[in-house]
Protein backbone atom coordinates (compact mmCIF):
# COMPACT_ATOMS: atom_id res chain seq x y z
CA UNK A 1 0.00 0.00 0.00
CA UNK A 2 1.75 3.15 -0.67
CA UNK A 3 1.77 6.23 1.10
CA UNK A 4 -1.06 8.05 -0.31
CA UNK A 5 -3.36 4.95 0.25
CA UNK A 6 -2.61 5.08 3.58
CA UNK A 7 -3.59 8.41 4.28
CA UNK A 8 -6.77 7.82 2.51
CA UNK A 9 -8.09 4.91 4.54
CA UNK A 10 -6.54 6.93 7.92
CA UNK A 11 -8.76 9.91 6.95
CA UNK A 12 -11.84 7.61 6.82
CA UNK A 13 -11.14 6.42 9.83
CA UNK A 14 -10.89 9.23 11.93
CA UNK A 15 -13.18 11.39 9.52
CA UNK A 16 -10.88 14.41 9.25
CA UNK A 17 -7.54 15.80 7.09
CA UNK A 18 -4.68 14.09 7.65
CA UNK A 19 -2.33 15.73 9.43
CA UNK A 20 0.54 17.46 7.31
CA UNK A 21 3.43 16.70 9.16
CA UNK A 22 4.56 12.93 8.65
CA UNK A 23 5.27 12.35 12.29
CA UNK A 24 1.43 13.58 13.19
CA UNK A 25 0.40 10.84 10.53
CA UNK A 26 2.77 7.84 11.63
CA UNK A 27 1.56 8.34 15.22
CA UNK A 28 -2.26 8.51 14.01
CA UNK A 29 -2.29 5.83 12.22
CA UNK A 30 -0.20 3.75 15.49
CA UNK A 31 -3.11 4.72 17.02
CA UNK A 32 -5.78 3.21 14.57
CA UNK A 33 -3.73 0.49 14.58
CA UNK A 34 -3.83 0.12 18.07
CA UNK A 35 -7.60 0.61 18.49
CA UNK A 36 -8.22 -1.98 15.76
CA UNK A 37 -6.18 -4.28 17.17
CA UNK A 38 -7.99 -4.09 21.00
CA UNK A 39 -4.58 -2.55 22.43
CA UNK A 40 -3.24 -4.62 25.04
CA UNK A 41 -6.84 -6.59 26.22
CA UNK A 42 -6.38 -9.32 24.33
CA UNK A 43 -2.42 -10.25 25.79
CA UNK A 44 -3.96 -9.37 29.39
CA UNK A 45 -6.61 -11.80 29.28
CA UNK A 46 -4.29 -14.52 27.29
CA UNK A 47 -1.88 -13.65 30.16
CA UNK A 48 -3.00 -16.51 32.27
CA UNK A 49 -2.31 -18.99 29.60
CA UNK A 50 1.03 -17.78 29.00
CA UNK A 51 1.74 -18.19 32.87
CA UNK A 52 1.08 -21.76 32.34
CA UNK A 53 2.45 -21.89 29.41
CA UNK A 54 5.75 -20.92 30.25
CA UNK A 55 5.85 -21.86 34.58
CA UNK A 56 3.82 -24.84 33.71
CA UNK A 57 5.57 -26.44 30.30
CA UNK A 58 8.63 -24.61 28.78
CA UNK A 59 10.54 -23.92 32.44
CA UNK A 60 9.96 -27.86 33.79
CA UNK A 61 11.03 -29.11 30.43
CA UNK A 62 14.39 -27.24 30.20
CA UNK A 63 15.02 -27.57 33.65
CA UNK A 64 14.65 -31.19 32.83
CA UNK A 65 16.68 -31.27 30.35
CA UNK A 66 19.49 -29.94 32.37
CA UNK A 67 18.81 -32.29 34.87
CA UNK A 68 19.22 -35.35 32.61
CA UNK A 69 23.12 -33.59 32.28
CA UNK A 70 23.47 -33.89 36.52
CA UNK A 71 23.83 -36.28 39.27
CA UNK A 72 20.85 -34.96 41.34
CA UNK A 73 18.65 -37.16 43.72
CA UNK A 74 16.35 -34.69 45.57
CA UNK A 75 18.30 -34.19 48.29
CA UNK A 76 20.65 -32.75 48.03
CA UNK A 77 22.64 -30.47 44.90
CA UNK A 78 22.88 -31.40 41.38
CA UNK A 79 26.06 -32.26 39.89
CA UNK A 80 26.99 -31.87 36.09
CA UNK A 81 28.33 -35.23 34.98
CA UNK A 82 27.77 -34.09 31.62
CA UNK A 83 26.67 -36.99 28.86
CA UNK A 84 26.99 -39.77 31.53
CA UNK A 85 23.87 -40.79 32.41
CA UNK A 86 23.29 -41.16 28.37
CA UNK A 87 26.14 -43.30 28.33
CA UNK A 88 24.95 -45.34 30.97
CA UNK A 89 21.70 -46.13 29.42
CA UNK A 90 22.34 -47.50 26.25
CA UNK A 91 26.08 -48.98 27.51
CA UNK A 92 25.39 -50.50 30.81
CA UNK A 93 21.64 -50.50 31.60
CA UNK A 94 20.13 -53.92 30.78
CA UNK A 95 16.93 -52.98 32.51
CA UNK A 96 16.96 -50.06 29.94
CA UNK A 97 16.86 -52.44 27.33
CA UNK A 98 14.39 -54.64 28.76
CA UNK A 99 11.78 -51.39 29.38
CA UNK A 100 12.65 -50.79 25.54
CA UNK A 101 11.89 -54.31 24.62
CA UNK A 102 8.40 -54.37 26.72
CA UNK A 103 6.99 -51.13 25.67
CA UNK A 104 7.60 -51.49 22.02
CA UNK A 105 5.96 -54.97 22.01
CA UNK A 106 3.39 -53.10 24.24
CA UNK A 107 2.80 -50.33 21.71
CA UNK A 108 2.99 -52.78 18.23
CA UNK A 109 0.31 -55.03 19.76
CA UNK A 110 -1.93 -53.15 21.60
CA UNK A 111 -2.45 -50.20 19.08
CA UNK A 112 -3.38 -51.89 16.07
CA UNK A 113 -5.64 -54.47 18.03
CA UNK A 114 -7.33 -51.78 19.75
CA UNK A 115 -7.95 -49.49 16.25
CA UNK A 116 -8.77 -52.45 14.59
CA UNK A 117 -12.11 -53.25 17.39
CA UNK A 118 -13.00 -50.01 17.55
CA UNK A 119 -13.44 -49.56 14.04
CA UNK A 120 -15.52 -52.84 14.39
CA UNK A 121 -17.84 -51.81 16.79
CA UNK A 122 -18.26 -48.17 15.52
CA UNK A 123 -19.72 -50.08 11.86
CA UNK A 124 -21.89 -52.12 13.95
CA UNK A 125 -23.19 -49.07 16.35
CA UNK A 126 -23.37 -46.90 13.07
CA UNK A 127 -27.26 -47.59 12.64
CA UNK A 128 -30.35 -46.09 13.31
CA UNK A 129 -31.62 -48.69 16.20
CA UNK A 130 -34.05 -48.31 18.65
CA UNK A 131 -31.85 -47.39 22.04
CA UNK A 132 -28.87 -47.91 19.80
CA UNK A 133 -27.63 -44.68 22.03
CA UNK A 134 -27.70 -47.01 25.55
CA UNK A 135 -25.03 -49.58 23.64
CA UNK A 136 -22.49 -46.45 21.93
CA UNK A 137 -22.55 -45.76 26.32
CA UNK A 138 -22.00 -48.79 27.04
CA UNK A 139 -19.31 -49.47 24.80
CA UNK A 140 -17.95 -46.15 25.50
CA UNK A 141 -18.20 -46.84 29.26
CA UNK A 142 -14.51 -49.10 29.55
CA UNK A 143 -12.43 -46.03 28.36
CA UNK A 144 -13.56 -43.83 31.09
CA UNK A 145 -13.07 -46.63 33.87
CA UNK A 146 -10.10 -48.62 32.26
CA UNK A 147 -7.48 -46.13 33.56
CA UNK A 148 -7.92 -46.28 36.86
CA UNK A 149 -6.13 -48.46 39.74
CA UNK A 150 -9.52 -49.88 41.08
CA UNK A 151 -9.99 -51.63 37.32
CA UNK A 152 -6.08 -52.04 36.95
CA UNK A 153 -6.67 -54.51 40.67
CA UNK A 154 -9.61 -55.94 39.31
CA UNK A 155 -8.13 -57.06 36.27
CA UNK A 156 -4.90 -58.46 38.43
CA UNK A 157 -7.60 -61.11 40.83
CA UNK A 158 -9.40 -62.07 37.18
CA UNK A 159 -5.77 -63.11 35.30
CA UNK A 160 -4.39 -64.95 38.66
CA UNK A 161 -4.13 -68.09 39.49
CA UNK A 162 -7.85 -68.40 41.45
CA UNK A 163 -8.86 -66.03 38.79
CA UNK A 164 -12.18 -65.88 36.75
CA UNK A 165 -10.07 -66.03 33.93
CA UNK A 166 -8.91 -69.72 34.69
CA UNK A 167 -12.76 -70.25 35.98
CA UNK A 168 -14.11 -69.77 32.49
CA UNK A 169 -11.53 -72.04 31.24
CA UNK A 170 -12.48 -74.89 33.39
CA UNK A 171 -15.58 -74.73 31.79
CA UNK A 172 -13.94 -76.09 28.75
CA UNK A 173 -11.52 -78.55 30.29
CA UNK A 174 -8.94 -76.44 30.43
CA UNK A 175 -6.21 -76.00 32.86
CA UNK A 176 -5.45 -72.57 33.61
CA UNK A 177 -2.29 -70.65 35.08
CA UNK A 178 -1.29 -67.24 37.09
CA UNK A 179 -1.29 -65.32 33.87
CA UNK A 180 0.15 -62.25 35.81
CA UNK A 181 3.51 -64.38 37.31
CA UNK A 182 4.24 -65.84 33.97
CA UNK A 183 6.83 -63.83 31.99
CA UNK A 184 5.40 -65.18 29.12
CA UNK A 185 2.01 -64.42 29.31
CA UNK A 186 1.92 -61.20 32.27
CA UNK A 187 2.57 -58.48 29.19
CA UNK A 188 -0.11 -59.58 27.35
CA UNK A 189 -2.73 -59.22 30.01
CA UNK A 190 -1.86 -55.52 29.70
CA UNK A 191 -2.07 -55.95 26.12
CA UNK A 192 -6.09 -56.98 26.70
CA UNK A 193 -6.71 -54.00 29.53
CA UNK A 194 -5.49 -51.67 26.94
CA UNK A 195 -7.60 -53.26 24.21
CA UNK A 196 -10.88 -52.70 26.51
CA UNK A 197 -10.41 -49.45 26.19
CA UNK A 198 -11.47 -49.21 23.14
CA UNK A 199 -14.47 -45.95 23.56
CA UNK A 200 -12.93 -43.52 23.03
CA UNK A 201 -11.00 -44.00 19.34
CA UNK A 202 -14.70 -45.73 18.86
CA UNK A 203 -16.13 -42.46 19.48
CA UNK A 204 -14.26 -40.88 16.45
CA UNK A 205 -14.81 -43.83 14.09
CA UNK A 206 -18.37 -43.34 14.72
CA UNK A 207 -18.41 -39.66 14.20
CA UNK A 208 -15.73 -40.28 10.63
CA UNK A 209 -18.61 -42.89 9.77
CA UNK A 210 -21.59 -40.13 9.93
CA UNK A 211 -19.94 -38.10 7.70
CA UNK A 212 -19.39 -40.62 5.05
CA UNK A 213 -21.77 -39.53 1.35
CA UNK A 214 -24.64 -42.57 1.45
CA UNK A 215 -24.83 -41.67 -2.28
CA UNK A 216 -21.71 -43.69 -3.12
CA UNK A 217 -22.76 -46.58 -0.97
CA UNK A 218 -25.69 -46.63 -3.51
CA UNK A 219 -23.94 -46.23 -6.84
CA UNK A 220 -21.13 -49.33 -5.45
CA UNK A 221 -24.12 -51.64 -4.55
CA UNK A 222 -26.21 -50.33 -8.22
CA UNK A 223 -22.48 -51.78 -9.54
CA UNK A 224 -22.95 -55.03 -7.85
CA UNK A 225 -19.68 -54.48 -4.81
CA UNK A 226 -20.84 -56.27 -1.45
CA UNK A 227 -19.87 -55.55 1.82
CA UNK A 228 -15.84 -56.74 1.96
CA UNK A 229 -15.65 -54.38 -1.44
CA UNK A 230 -17.11 -51.22 0.08
CA UNK A 231 -15.56 -51.40 2.79
CA UNK A 232 -11.89 -51.50 1.68
CA UNK A 233 -12.48 -49.42 -1.39
CA UNK A 234 -15.01 -46.98 -0.20
CA UNK A 235 -15.43 -47.14 4.01
CA UNK A 236 -11.31 -47.36 4.46
CA UNK A 237 -10.29 -44.73 2.12
CA UNK A 238 -12.66 -42.37 3.45
CA UNK A 239 -11.99 -42.78 7.29
CA UNK A 240 -7.97 -42.42 6.58
CA UNK A 241 -7.92 -39.58 8.22
CA UNK A 242 -9.59 -40.82 10.89
CA UNK A 243 -7.51 -43.47 11.34
CA UNK A 244 -4.19 -41.92 11.11
CA UNK A 245 -5.60 -39.09 14.01
CA UNK A 246 -6.25 -42.18 15.79
CA UNK A 247 -3.15 -43.71 15.09
CA UNK A 248 -1.05 -40.84 16.21
CA UNK A 249 -3.18 -40.20 19.29
CA UNK A 250 -2.96 -43.75 20.32
CA UNK A 251 0.59 -44.82 20.02
CA UNK A 252 1.56 -41.66 22.18
CA UNK A 253 -0.68 -42.75 24.90
CA UNK A 254 0.74 -46.23 24.80
CA UNK A 255 3.85 -45.07 24.98
CA UNK A 256 3.23 -43.29 28.14
CA UNK A 257 0.77 -46.35 29.80
CA UNK A 258 1.91 -46.40 33.52
CA UNK A 259 -0.64 -47.25 36.21
CA UNK A 260 -1.66 -50.31 35.13
CA UNK A 261 1.96 -51.64 34.60
CA UNK A 262 2.65 -50.20 38.27
CA UNK A 263 -0.64 -51.72 40.07
CA UNK A 264 -0.75 -55.16 38.01
CA UNK A 265 3.15 -56.05 39.28
CA UNK A 266 3.05 -54.33 42.23
CA UNK A 267 5.14 -51.22 41.15
CA UNK A 268 8.01 -54.33 40.56
CA UNK A 269 7.12 -54.72 36.65
CA UNK A 270 7.98 -58.12 37.28
CA UNK A 271 8.07 -61.21 36.17
CA UNK A 272 11.31 -60.81 35.23
CA UNK A 273 11.08 -57.37 34.08
CA UNK A 274 8.44 -58.41 31.76
CA UNK A 275 5.97 -55.57 32.54
CA UNK A 276 8.31 -53.33 33.05
CA UNK A 277 7.27 -50.69 30.37
CA UNK A 278 9.07 -47.76 30.29
CA UNK A 279 6.85 -44.78 32.48
CA UNK A 280 7.03 -47.60 35.09
CA UNK A 281 11.02 -47.48 35.11
CA UNK A 282 11.36 -44.28 34.56
CA UNK A 283 9.51 -43.55 37.77
CA UNK A 284 11.08 -46.25 39.48
CA UNK A 285 14.40 -44.65 39.42
CA UNK A 286 12.77 -41.08 39.54
CA UNK A 287 11.27 -41.71 42.97
CA UNK A 288 12.24 -45.25 43.95
CA UNK A 289 16.12 -44.77 43.59
CA UNK A 290 16.32 -41.32 43.71
CA UNK A 291 18.43 -41.12 40.60
CA UNK A 292 16.24 -38.03 39.22
CA UNK A 293 19.19 -36.92 36.69
CA UNK A 294 18.90 -39.94 34.96
CA UNK A 295 14.75 -40.42 35.06
CA UNK A 296 15.21 -37.07 33.34
CA UNK A 297 17.91 -38.21 30.63
CA UNK A 298 14.79 -41.31 30.60
CA UNK A 299 11.95 -38.88 29.90
CA UNK A 300 13.73 -37.20 27.17
CA UNK A 301 14.64 -40.33 25.29
CA UNK A 302 11.13 -40.78 25.93
CA UNK A 303 10.25 -37.74 24.89
CA UNK A 304 12.31 -37.79 21.51
CA UNK A 305 11.39 -41.84 20.38
CA UNK A 306 7.68 -40.68 20.60
CA UNK A 307 8.23 -37.14 17.98
CA UNK A 308 10.23 -39.45 16.08
CA UNK A 309 6.97 -42.39 15.78
CA UNK A 310 4.63 -39.46 14.94
CA UNK A 311 6.94 -37.81 12.42
CA UNK A 312 7.13 -40.88 10.45
CA UNK A 313 3.54 -41.38 10.80
CA UNK A 314 3.24 -37.71 9.49
CA UNK A 315 5.64 -38.10 6.72
CA UNK A 316 4.15 -41.46 5.85
CA UNK A 317 0.64 -40.24 5.94
CA UNK A 318 1.53 -38.44 2.48
CA UNK A 319 1.18 -41.92 0.67
CA UNK A 320 -1.94 -43.57 1.96
CA UNK A 321 -4.04 -40.78 3.89
CA UNK A 322 -6.69 -39.83 1.76
CA UNK A 323 -8.78 -35.86 2.01
CA UNK A 324 -11.10 -34.10 0.26
CA UNK A 325 -8.33 -32.69 -2.35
Amino acid sequence: MTTAQRDVVVKEAVGAAVPADPRERERLRRRLARRRGGGWWPYLFLAPWFVGLFGLTIYPMLDSLYLSFTDFDLLTEAQWVGTDNYERMFADDPVFWDSVHATLVYVLVSVPLKLALALGVAMLLNRDLKGIGLYRAAFYLPSLLGGAVAIAIVWRQVFGGDGLFNDFLAWFGIEGQDWISSPDTALYTLVLLAVWQFGTPMVIFLAGLKQLPKDVYEAAAIDGAGPVTRFFKITLPLLTPIVFFNVVLQIIDAFKTFTPAFVISNGSGGPLNSTMLYSLYLYKKGFTDLQMGYASALAWVLFLVIAGFTAVNFIASRYWVHYDD
